[in-house]
Formats: structure tokens, C-alpha cells, sequence
């Protein structure tokens, strides 16, 4: 979708996942709202004054591209679904199962046919970000894939309102393109839709692959995953670029799944993204080979490799960075990679076990290398 002859092209060299770790400023606030000490407006005003100060730090370490953090936000995903015509919250009784950690349990559920909200928060949310990002950076939109609707018991009710399940998916794309097209006509050109399918389906597909039944049934989401996705995609406009986020979750410092992306690559190969935010931090991530058929030769299209973790505070070595960008060039083009961190720094609001420090210095890695390897930004 955009121009790659242009020194912006997007998905930038070095590039922002989203989220980034709550000062304790906020925790405080937000600890003193839900005590009934402040009120909506005195948090806001605090949320406000830390999204601006986190913007102009991104601008200031050389990004071209910036977010709110995510400050506005508990979850990454469910804070939008609950916006969502349609959607509610409930109390899912269970915990994300992440490695060593449990999540709250808060979970989303159809109420309804699931539909646009014009006065969604995340609109607010992005016009603030936009009056006060630098006038040379683009503010960047974050939001959870579609495909986060299909788990988690989220959809388990869909025959309550839906004759059919086609007829749920495309509610699903229509809510989406609503909403992705009203951020543009809020200013928005970049928006990128964060996914934690994928990985859940390495993981499913690797373990059924003796068990026809429930094999087709997880080759049937991602299919779905890939038609919905697609169809969200469709004739957007020429200037607005929107990237996918494969995450493989994200909770203090901890994570859900393993394996390497060969199982989906088929799938995400079909996806018309402009770019594909893809976690390479440690072994879980498999090898770069996979790389060649989830690019597919699409030269409009960028990968950005995730090699700084965003989970531990030690600091990777530049040189180590560059080899394993030289690496996974033998299977895309350099012209085609990118780099990012790993994944984001606070998917929740809780936030990973590292300091804010040593989460600018892993940023400032990230930039300076792209710095280094592209000549630019």
C-alpha cells in the first residue's frame, strides 16, 4: 500500500511494536481511581501528560513512528473488544496459562451481533496521541487481530445471533473496516493488528497432526484467520499501511507459546499485510527458513524481525544483531527486513520485569542498529 521508493516507507527500518511499561505515576493514578480517590478526569489528565512525555522520548531516539504505550489500556486486546458494538466483559473464571505466571480473568463475549462503535475510546485515545506526536513521526494505532474473537469461549454463543457462522465472520470484517476507516479519517496512516493466533495454532497443529478431527478444525481458524483478515484488508486506501504483530504472548516477562512459524507460513503467506512483526528473540521463534514462504516474493511487503527481547533487561550485543539479520537475508531480501523488539513492553498493564531504563536502551539498540545496517531509518 505504500510507496517503497520513498526513505518512509512503512513498516519503518527500525520500528515500534506498541506497548511500552507503565510509569508508577499511573499505576498510582490508576490504583487511586479505582479507590475512589480521584476522579475519571484527574487520571485522565495524568494518563495524558505521561503519553506525551513517552511520545517525545520515541521521537527523541530517532523513531519514526510512535504510540501511546498503550497507556490508555489495561489488556492489549480486550480493552478494544469491550469497545466493540456487540461485546461485553465477563469474568472468565480462568487465567492465561503463561509459563511460570497467571493473567487476571477478564475475557470478552458476545452480547449480540457484533457491530461499529462511533464512540469506541480508542478514537479519543488516538486523537490524543496525534495532537501530540512530533509533527515529523507518525502516531501508530494498535489493536488486536479479529481473529482474537474466534478463542477463548469468546464466540461459543455466535448461534444466538447468527444464522450461520459465515455470517458472524462477515459482521466481524465490516465492524473492522468501520473502525480501521474512521482512524484513518482521524488522521491515522499507520495501524497494525496485534495476534496471538498464529502462535496458538503453531501450537495446535504440531499437537493434532495425528488426529484428522481436530487437525481440520484448527486448519478451519486459520483459514477463517486468513479470509476475515483479508477481507478487512480489501481496498483500504493507497496511503494507510496496516502490519500484523505475531506475538507469542506477553505477560511478565513470561510467555504462552513455542515452535517455529514452518506450520502456519503457508497461511501467513496469504495475508496482505504491508508488513509482518515477527518475534526472533530466542529459540522458542525456530529458525529464519520459514521466512521465504511467508514473504512469498512480495516486494511491497516488509518483515520485521523481532531480535531484541523485550522480556529481559540484558542488553544484546549490536554485532549479534547484525548477524542474524545477515542471516535471515539469505531467505528475504535486506531491502524487505526490518527490525523491532521482540514483542512490546507491557501487553498488560502490569508490564515486563525490567525498568523503564533499560526498556529505552533496548529502543535506542533497536534504532541505532537499523541505523547501521540500512543507512537509515
Amino acid at each position: 500500500m505504500t510507496d517503497t521508493n520513498t526513505l518512509t516507507k512503512v513498516p519503518f527500518r527500525a520500528d515500534l511494536v506498541g506497548s511500552l511499561l507503565r510509569p508508577q505515576e499511573l499505576k498510582d493514578a490508576h490504583k487511586q481511581l479505582e479507590e475512589g480517590k480521584i476522579d475519571q478526569a484527574a487520571y485522565l489528565a495524568i494518563q495524558r501528560k505521561q503519553i506525551k512525555r513517552i511520545a517525545a522520548k520515541q521521537a527523541e531516539l530517532g523513531f519514526k513512528d510512535v504510540t501511546d504505550g498503550e497507556f490508555s489500556r489495561s489488556w492489549w486486546h480486550l480493552d478494544f473488544l469491550w469497545g466493540l458494538g456487540g461485546v461485553d466483559k465477563y469474568d472468565y473464571k480462568k487465567s492465561y496459562k503463561f509459563h511460570g505466571s497467571k493473567t487476571r480473568t477478564d475475557n470478552a463475549e458476545l452480547v449480540g451481533k457484533i457491530a461499529y462503535n462511533p464512540q469506541h475510546p480508542f478514537f479519543e485515545a488516538f486523537k490524543y496521541l496525534k495532537s501530540v506526536a512530533p509533527a515529523s513521526v507518525l502516531p501508530k494505532q494498535t489493536i488486536p487481530s479479529p481473529s482474537l474473537l474466534f478463542r477463548d469461549n469468546r464466540s461459543d454463543n455466535w448461534n444466538r445471533f447468527y444464522q450461520s457462522w459465515n455470517d458472524y465472520l462477515e459482521d466481524i470484517v465490516k465492524t473492522y473496516r468501520q473502525t480501521i476507516l474512521h482512524f484513518y479519517e482521524l488522521g491515522a496512516r499507520y495501524v497494525q493488528l496485534d495476534d496471538t493466533t498464529w502462535a496458538f495454532l503453531i501450537s495446535r497443529l504440531n499437537d493434532t497432526k495425528d488426529q484428522a478431527d481436530q487437525h481440520a478444525e484448527y486448519e478451519k481458524l486459520a483459514q477463517d484467520s486468513v479470509d476475515v483478515i483479508n477481507g478487512i484488508l480489501k481496498d483500504l486506501p493507497d496511503d494507510l499501511t496496516v502490519t500484523t504483530h505475531i506475538c507469542r504472548g506477553n505477560f511478565k516477562s513470561t510467555y504462552l507459546f513455542s515452535g517455529s512459524y514452518d506450520v502456519i507460513a503457508p497461511y501467513l503467506s496469504q495475508l496482505n499485510y504491508d508488513g509482518l512483526f515477527l518475534e526472533y528473540d530466542n529459540q522458542r521463534s525456530g529458525g529464519f527458513e520459514p521466512l521465504k514462504k511467508i514473504w512469498n516474493g512480495d516486494e511491497n511487503k516488509r518483515i520485521v524481525l523481532g531480535l531484541v527481547t523485550s522480556k529481559i533487561p540484558d542488553l544484546e550485543q549490536e554485532a549479534f544483531l547484525k548477524t542474524r539479520i545477515e542471516e535471515a537475508a539469505e531467505y528475504v531480501p535486506l531491502d524487505n527486513l526490518a527490525i523491532s523488539t521482540q514483542c512490546g513492553f507491557a501487553s498488560t498493564e502490569e508490564g515486563n520485569k525490567l525498568t523503564e531504563d533499560q526498556q529505552w536502551d533496548k529502543l535506542r539498540l533497536v534504532v541505532q542498529t537499523a541505523s547501521d545496517v540500512w543507512g537509515q531509518i
